[in-house]
């Protein structure tokens, strides 16, 4: 079967169709030029749904916890959306798709699509394609996105500059707290979530987070927002409406306060340079044999430094755009 055109997909997309959904994101997820048109205009139908991030480190039941919160959202009657990413598999570098398996009942509704991208080897938590596939599930009509990372623990901060709320999960008696700090997570963290809530050190980790959070974190984020510290167990679904509550109020305050703006603008400056980053490897790519070979050899030759050759680079590059 012929393979049909990235273009020729958008209707369906905007339509909510399943099938042109499923397609565009492949396209998204093997980032080739072939997709960029579409994405663009995606892009422009893209910016209404609410983008939640899901972080943590290995073992904190985030999957569980998200298929929970997805049947929750979906009990106020909004169509949710997953991305679930995966670690690569070390045979075929695709997703293992674990995620999708963890969801269990709730990707078996028709209101919600689930989908697993697989990082390739990226760090910080998300697959290369993960903005763009939010942007295909936001235009595609989906009331709310979320972002569950892939759980490495020391790098999954990119979660914040992809999401609208972000919510960090700990474990209780894994180190979460020394984690936390190791990671950056108390300062990206808009709710922090205390999973396995039935455990009995679950207090104390709750405990230790709101210490830490007491000495002070920054609120530039989110506004006058102070992270809220819930105990959840997810096995059960107790605290998850709380949760989904906590969700929704910090959407409220953002919007209340106008910090959304600056979320938003966020998200899209750290598109801006992901974007440019990917053109220049793809230029250098191309013109590696050819007219920043020189540049190469200076400075192999030490005759230049590193910021004069990627000064020149992009000198190179400019002018082969304009030729």
């Amino acid at each position: 079967m012929a393979a049909v055109p990235s273009l020729d997909l958008v209707a369906g997309v905007l339509a909510g169709e399943t099938r042109a959904i499923a397609r565009l994101l492949t396209r998204a997820e093997a980032a080739d030029d072939e997709g960029k048109p579409a994405l663009e205009v995606i892009f422009r139908h893209a910016g209404r749904a609410h983008v939640i991030g899901i972080t943590g480190v290995p073992g904190s039941g985030k999957s569980t916890l998200v298929a929970k919160l997805a049947a929750e959202i979906r009990r106020t009657g909004r169509r949710v959306a997953i991305v679930a990413i995966d670690p690569s598999s070390p045979f075929s570098g695709g997703a293992i798709l674990g995620d999708r398996i963890r969801m269990g009942d709730v990707a078996r509704d028709p209101g919600v699509f689930v989908r697993s991208m697989a990082t390739h080897g990226a760090i910080g938590g998300l697959a290369p394609g993960t903005l763009d596939a939010v942007d295909i599930l936001d235009a595609a009509g989906f009331e709310a996105v979320v972002i569950e990372t892939v759980g490495v623990g020391q790098d999954e901060v990119d979660v914040a500059r992809a999401a609208h709320t972000t919510v960090v999960v700990s474990s209780p008696g894994l180190g979460d707290d020394i984690q936390a700090i190791k990671a950056g997570i108390l300062e990206i963290a808009d709710i922090h979530v205390v999973g396995k809530s039935d455990r009995p050190d679950a207090d104390r980790t709750a405990g230790d987070l709101k210490a830490m959070l007491a000495l002070g974190v920054p609120l530039e984020r989110s506004g006058s927002w102070r992270a809220p510290v819930l105990k959840i167990c997810a096995l059960s679904g107790d605290g998850v409406a709380i949760l989904r509550e906590t969700i929704d109020g910090h959407r409220a305050a953002l919007e209340e306060s106008g910090a959304i703006v600056a979320r938003r603008a966020e998200i899209n400056e750290r598109r801006l340079i992901l974007a440019s980053e990917e053109a220049v490897r793809k230029a250098f790519s191309r013109q590696r044999d050819g007219r920043v070979a020189g540049i190469l050899q200076e400075l192999n030759a030490r005759t230049i430094g590193p910021h004069t050759a990627a000064r020149r680079l992009l000198e190179k590059l400019h002018e082969e755009d304009h030729r």
